[in-house]
């Protein structure tokens, strides 16, 4: 063997158990009873400790232009923070342009990640210009190792805003293609609604942001869309859903035997509406809107029981230069928080600490559900004979207060600011290769690969 990790408590979809693991060639080789005999050219000793797949972050922004500046974190950046938290893949997004095929967008983002990332990388592809030579070119990119898509229900003034035709002609060819669409899910007109209130009233304060997007302003948005998927015969991935009343709508249709597909974020399980107190509420800006306490923990039930199925981070990043060009404004303030790096720490201390989830649904919800879903499986999510040794080892009893010091994202604020979490590993391995130990990276820019994905199938909702 190559290495082989000894002594460790491994974390599977079916528990936790003792086991050791062989790793040869960049791949899981064997999984071996503990204090086997077996010899290798190294060793790391795990006793102690958790042994768990690599975190698959299916929803990050890396140096992405948007409110009128460009998210901080670069694709170097942004992988490197993503390793230090466990993540060894991650996928961003390839945003078409006016004017631009399908295919055009993809080789842009692609070259861009490819020189700069890390960590393992793949692409979902955004539609913003829909037009039949668009939907032409879909089957195109999903042959090129892309089969999922976005779509946005708001951000009309950035000319991403799809309305409900083009929502269900997107639809319908990825039913075609067997292709899943994700869907940013607001009502844009409630949200102008209630924004001119806040302005005829005199209030442009920080929490207008979340007051001008009530939780019916997304849940509304939810039912529509899946309704809309549910007639096509389309896959439909609800991402960043931060309202409870969103996820009983996905209950409701899950009730009913629809296999929707929905995603939540760490910042709409553990902050809530008092983040925007202060002189910085401004910092907690995102889109949609962190809420209340009582959606945090229906959200939080949400993922233990199974109605949401990934956790991810809408990682976009901004300093707090770029936050403060607000001047005040709730509408001026770029959307967007940094998460990348603190994905597994916060569901390591918050949900499996504070008993909210078992190691294995941890893992399903960051590792194995979003492989299944994106086409990555077994290749990655599992710690399974013949798997990318993708690895995170995490000594459970360390622990780490949050300071932007003690992090490595591009940004000089955290919204986890002061919170102490267990679940930094102690090393992050990527295809066999140690890429973070002991506080040090190890990796470099540009070894992450482009991962070329199938349409998933079977049973993705677990």
């Amino acid at each position: 063997m190559d290495l082989v990790i000894r002594g460790g408590t491994v974390v599977g979809e079916s528990g936790p158990y003792r086991a050791d693991i062989g790793i040869r060639d960049g791949r899981i080789a064997a999984i071996y009873s503990p204090g086997n005999a077996v010899e290798a050219r190294a060793t790391i000793d795990a006793n102690g400790k958790l042994v768990l797949p690599g975190v698959i972050d299916v929803h990050v922004h890396m140096e992405i232009p948007f409110c009128g500046t460009v998210s901080s974190d670069d694709f170097a950046s942004g992988s490197k923070a993503a390793a230090f938290g466990g993540v060894t893949t991650m996928i961003d997004f390839a945003i078409q342009a006016p004017g631009e095929t399908l295919a055009e967008a993809v080789a842009k983002r692609k070259e861009v990640a490819a020189a700069k990332s890390a960590i393992d990388f793949g692409l979902h592809c955004g539609i913003t210009d829909w037009s039949p030579a668009t939907r032409g070119g879909m089957r195109e990119v999903v042959e090129a190792g892309i089969p999922s898509f976005k779509v946005f229900m708001i951000y009309k003034q950035e000319g991403w805003m799809a309305d409900d035709g083009v929502m269900f002609e997107c639809f319908e060819e990825a039913a075609s293609l067997g292709a899943t669409v994700c869907v940013h899910a607001e009502n844009p007109y409630l949200i102008d609604v209630f924004t001119e209130r806040a302005l005829a009233s005199g209030r442009t304060d920080a929490v207008q942001h979340a007051l001008s997007r009530p939780n019916f302003s997304e849940s509304e948005a939810v039912q529509r869309a899946v309704y809309l998927a549910a007639m096509s015969g389309a896959k439909v991935y609800i991402v960043h859903m931060s309202a409870s009343d969103s996820a009983r709508v996905v209950e409701e249709w899950l009730a009913c035997g629809y296999p929707v597909l929905a995603e939540t974020c760490p910042q709409y399980l553990v902050l809530d509406n008092r983040a925007f107190e202060g002189p910085d509420g401004h910092l907690y800006a995102t889109c949609p809107p962190i809420r209340f306490e009582e959606d945090c923990e229906y959200l939080w039930g949400a993922v233990a029981g199974g109605s949401i199925q990934v956790v991810s981070t809408d990682h976009c990043s901004f300093t707090r230069a770029q936050k403060d060009a607000w001047g005040g404004d709730f509408r001026k303030i770029p959307f967007g928080l940094p998460g990348v790096e603190t994905l597994l720490p916060i569901l390591m201390t918050h949900g499996v600490g504070e008993g909210r989830l078992p190691l294995e649904r941890l893992v399903e919800v960051l590792c194995a559900n979003p492989a299944r879903i994106f086409g990555l499986y077994p290749e990655k999510g599992t710690l399974s004979v013949g798997s990318d040794a993708d690895i995170v080892v995490i000594d459970p009893k360390r622990k780490k207060q949050i300071t932007p010091g003690s992090l490595h994202m591009n940004c000089d604020y955290s919204p986890y600011e002061g919170d102490t979490l267990t679940g930094f590993p102690d090393i992050t391995m990527q295809r066999g290769r140690v890429i973070v130990e002991d506080g040090k990276f190890l990796g470099a820019a540009g070894e992450g690969r482009f991962l070329e994905r199938k349409p998933a199938g079977g049973d993705e909702s677990g």
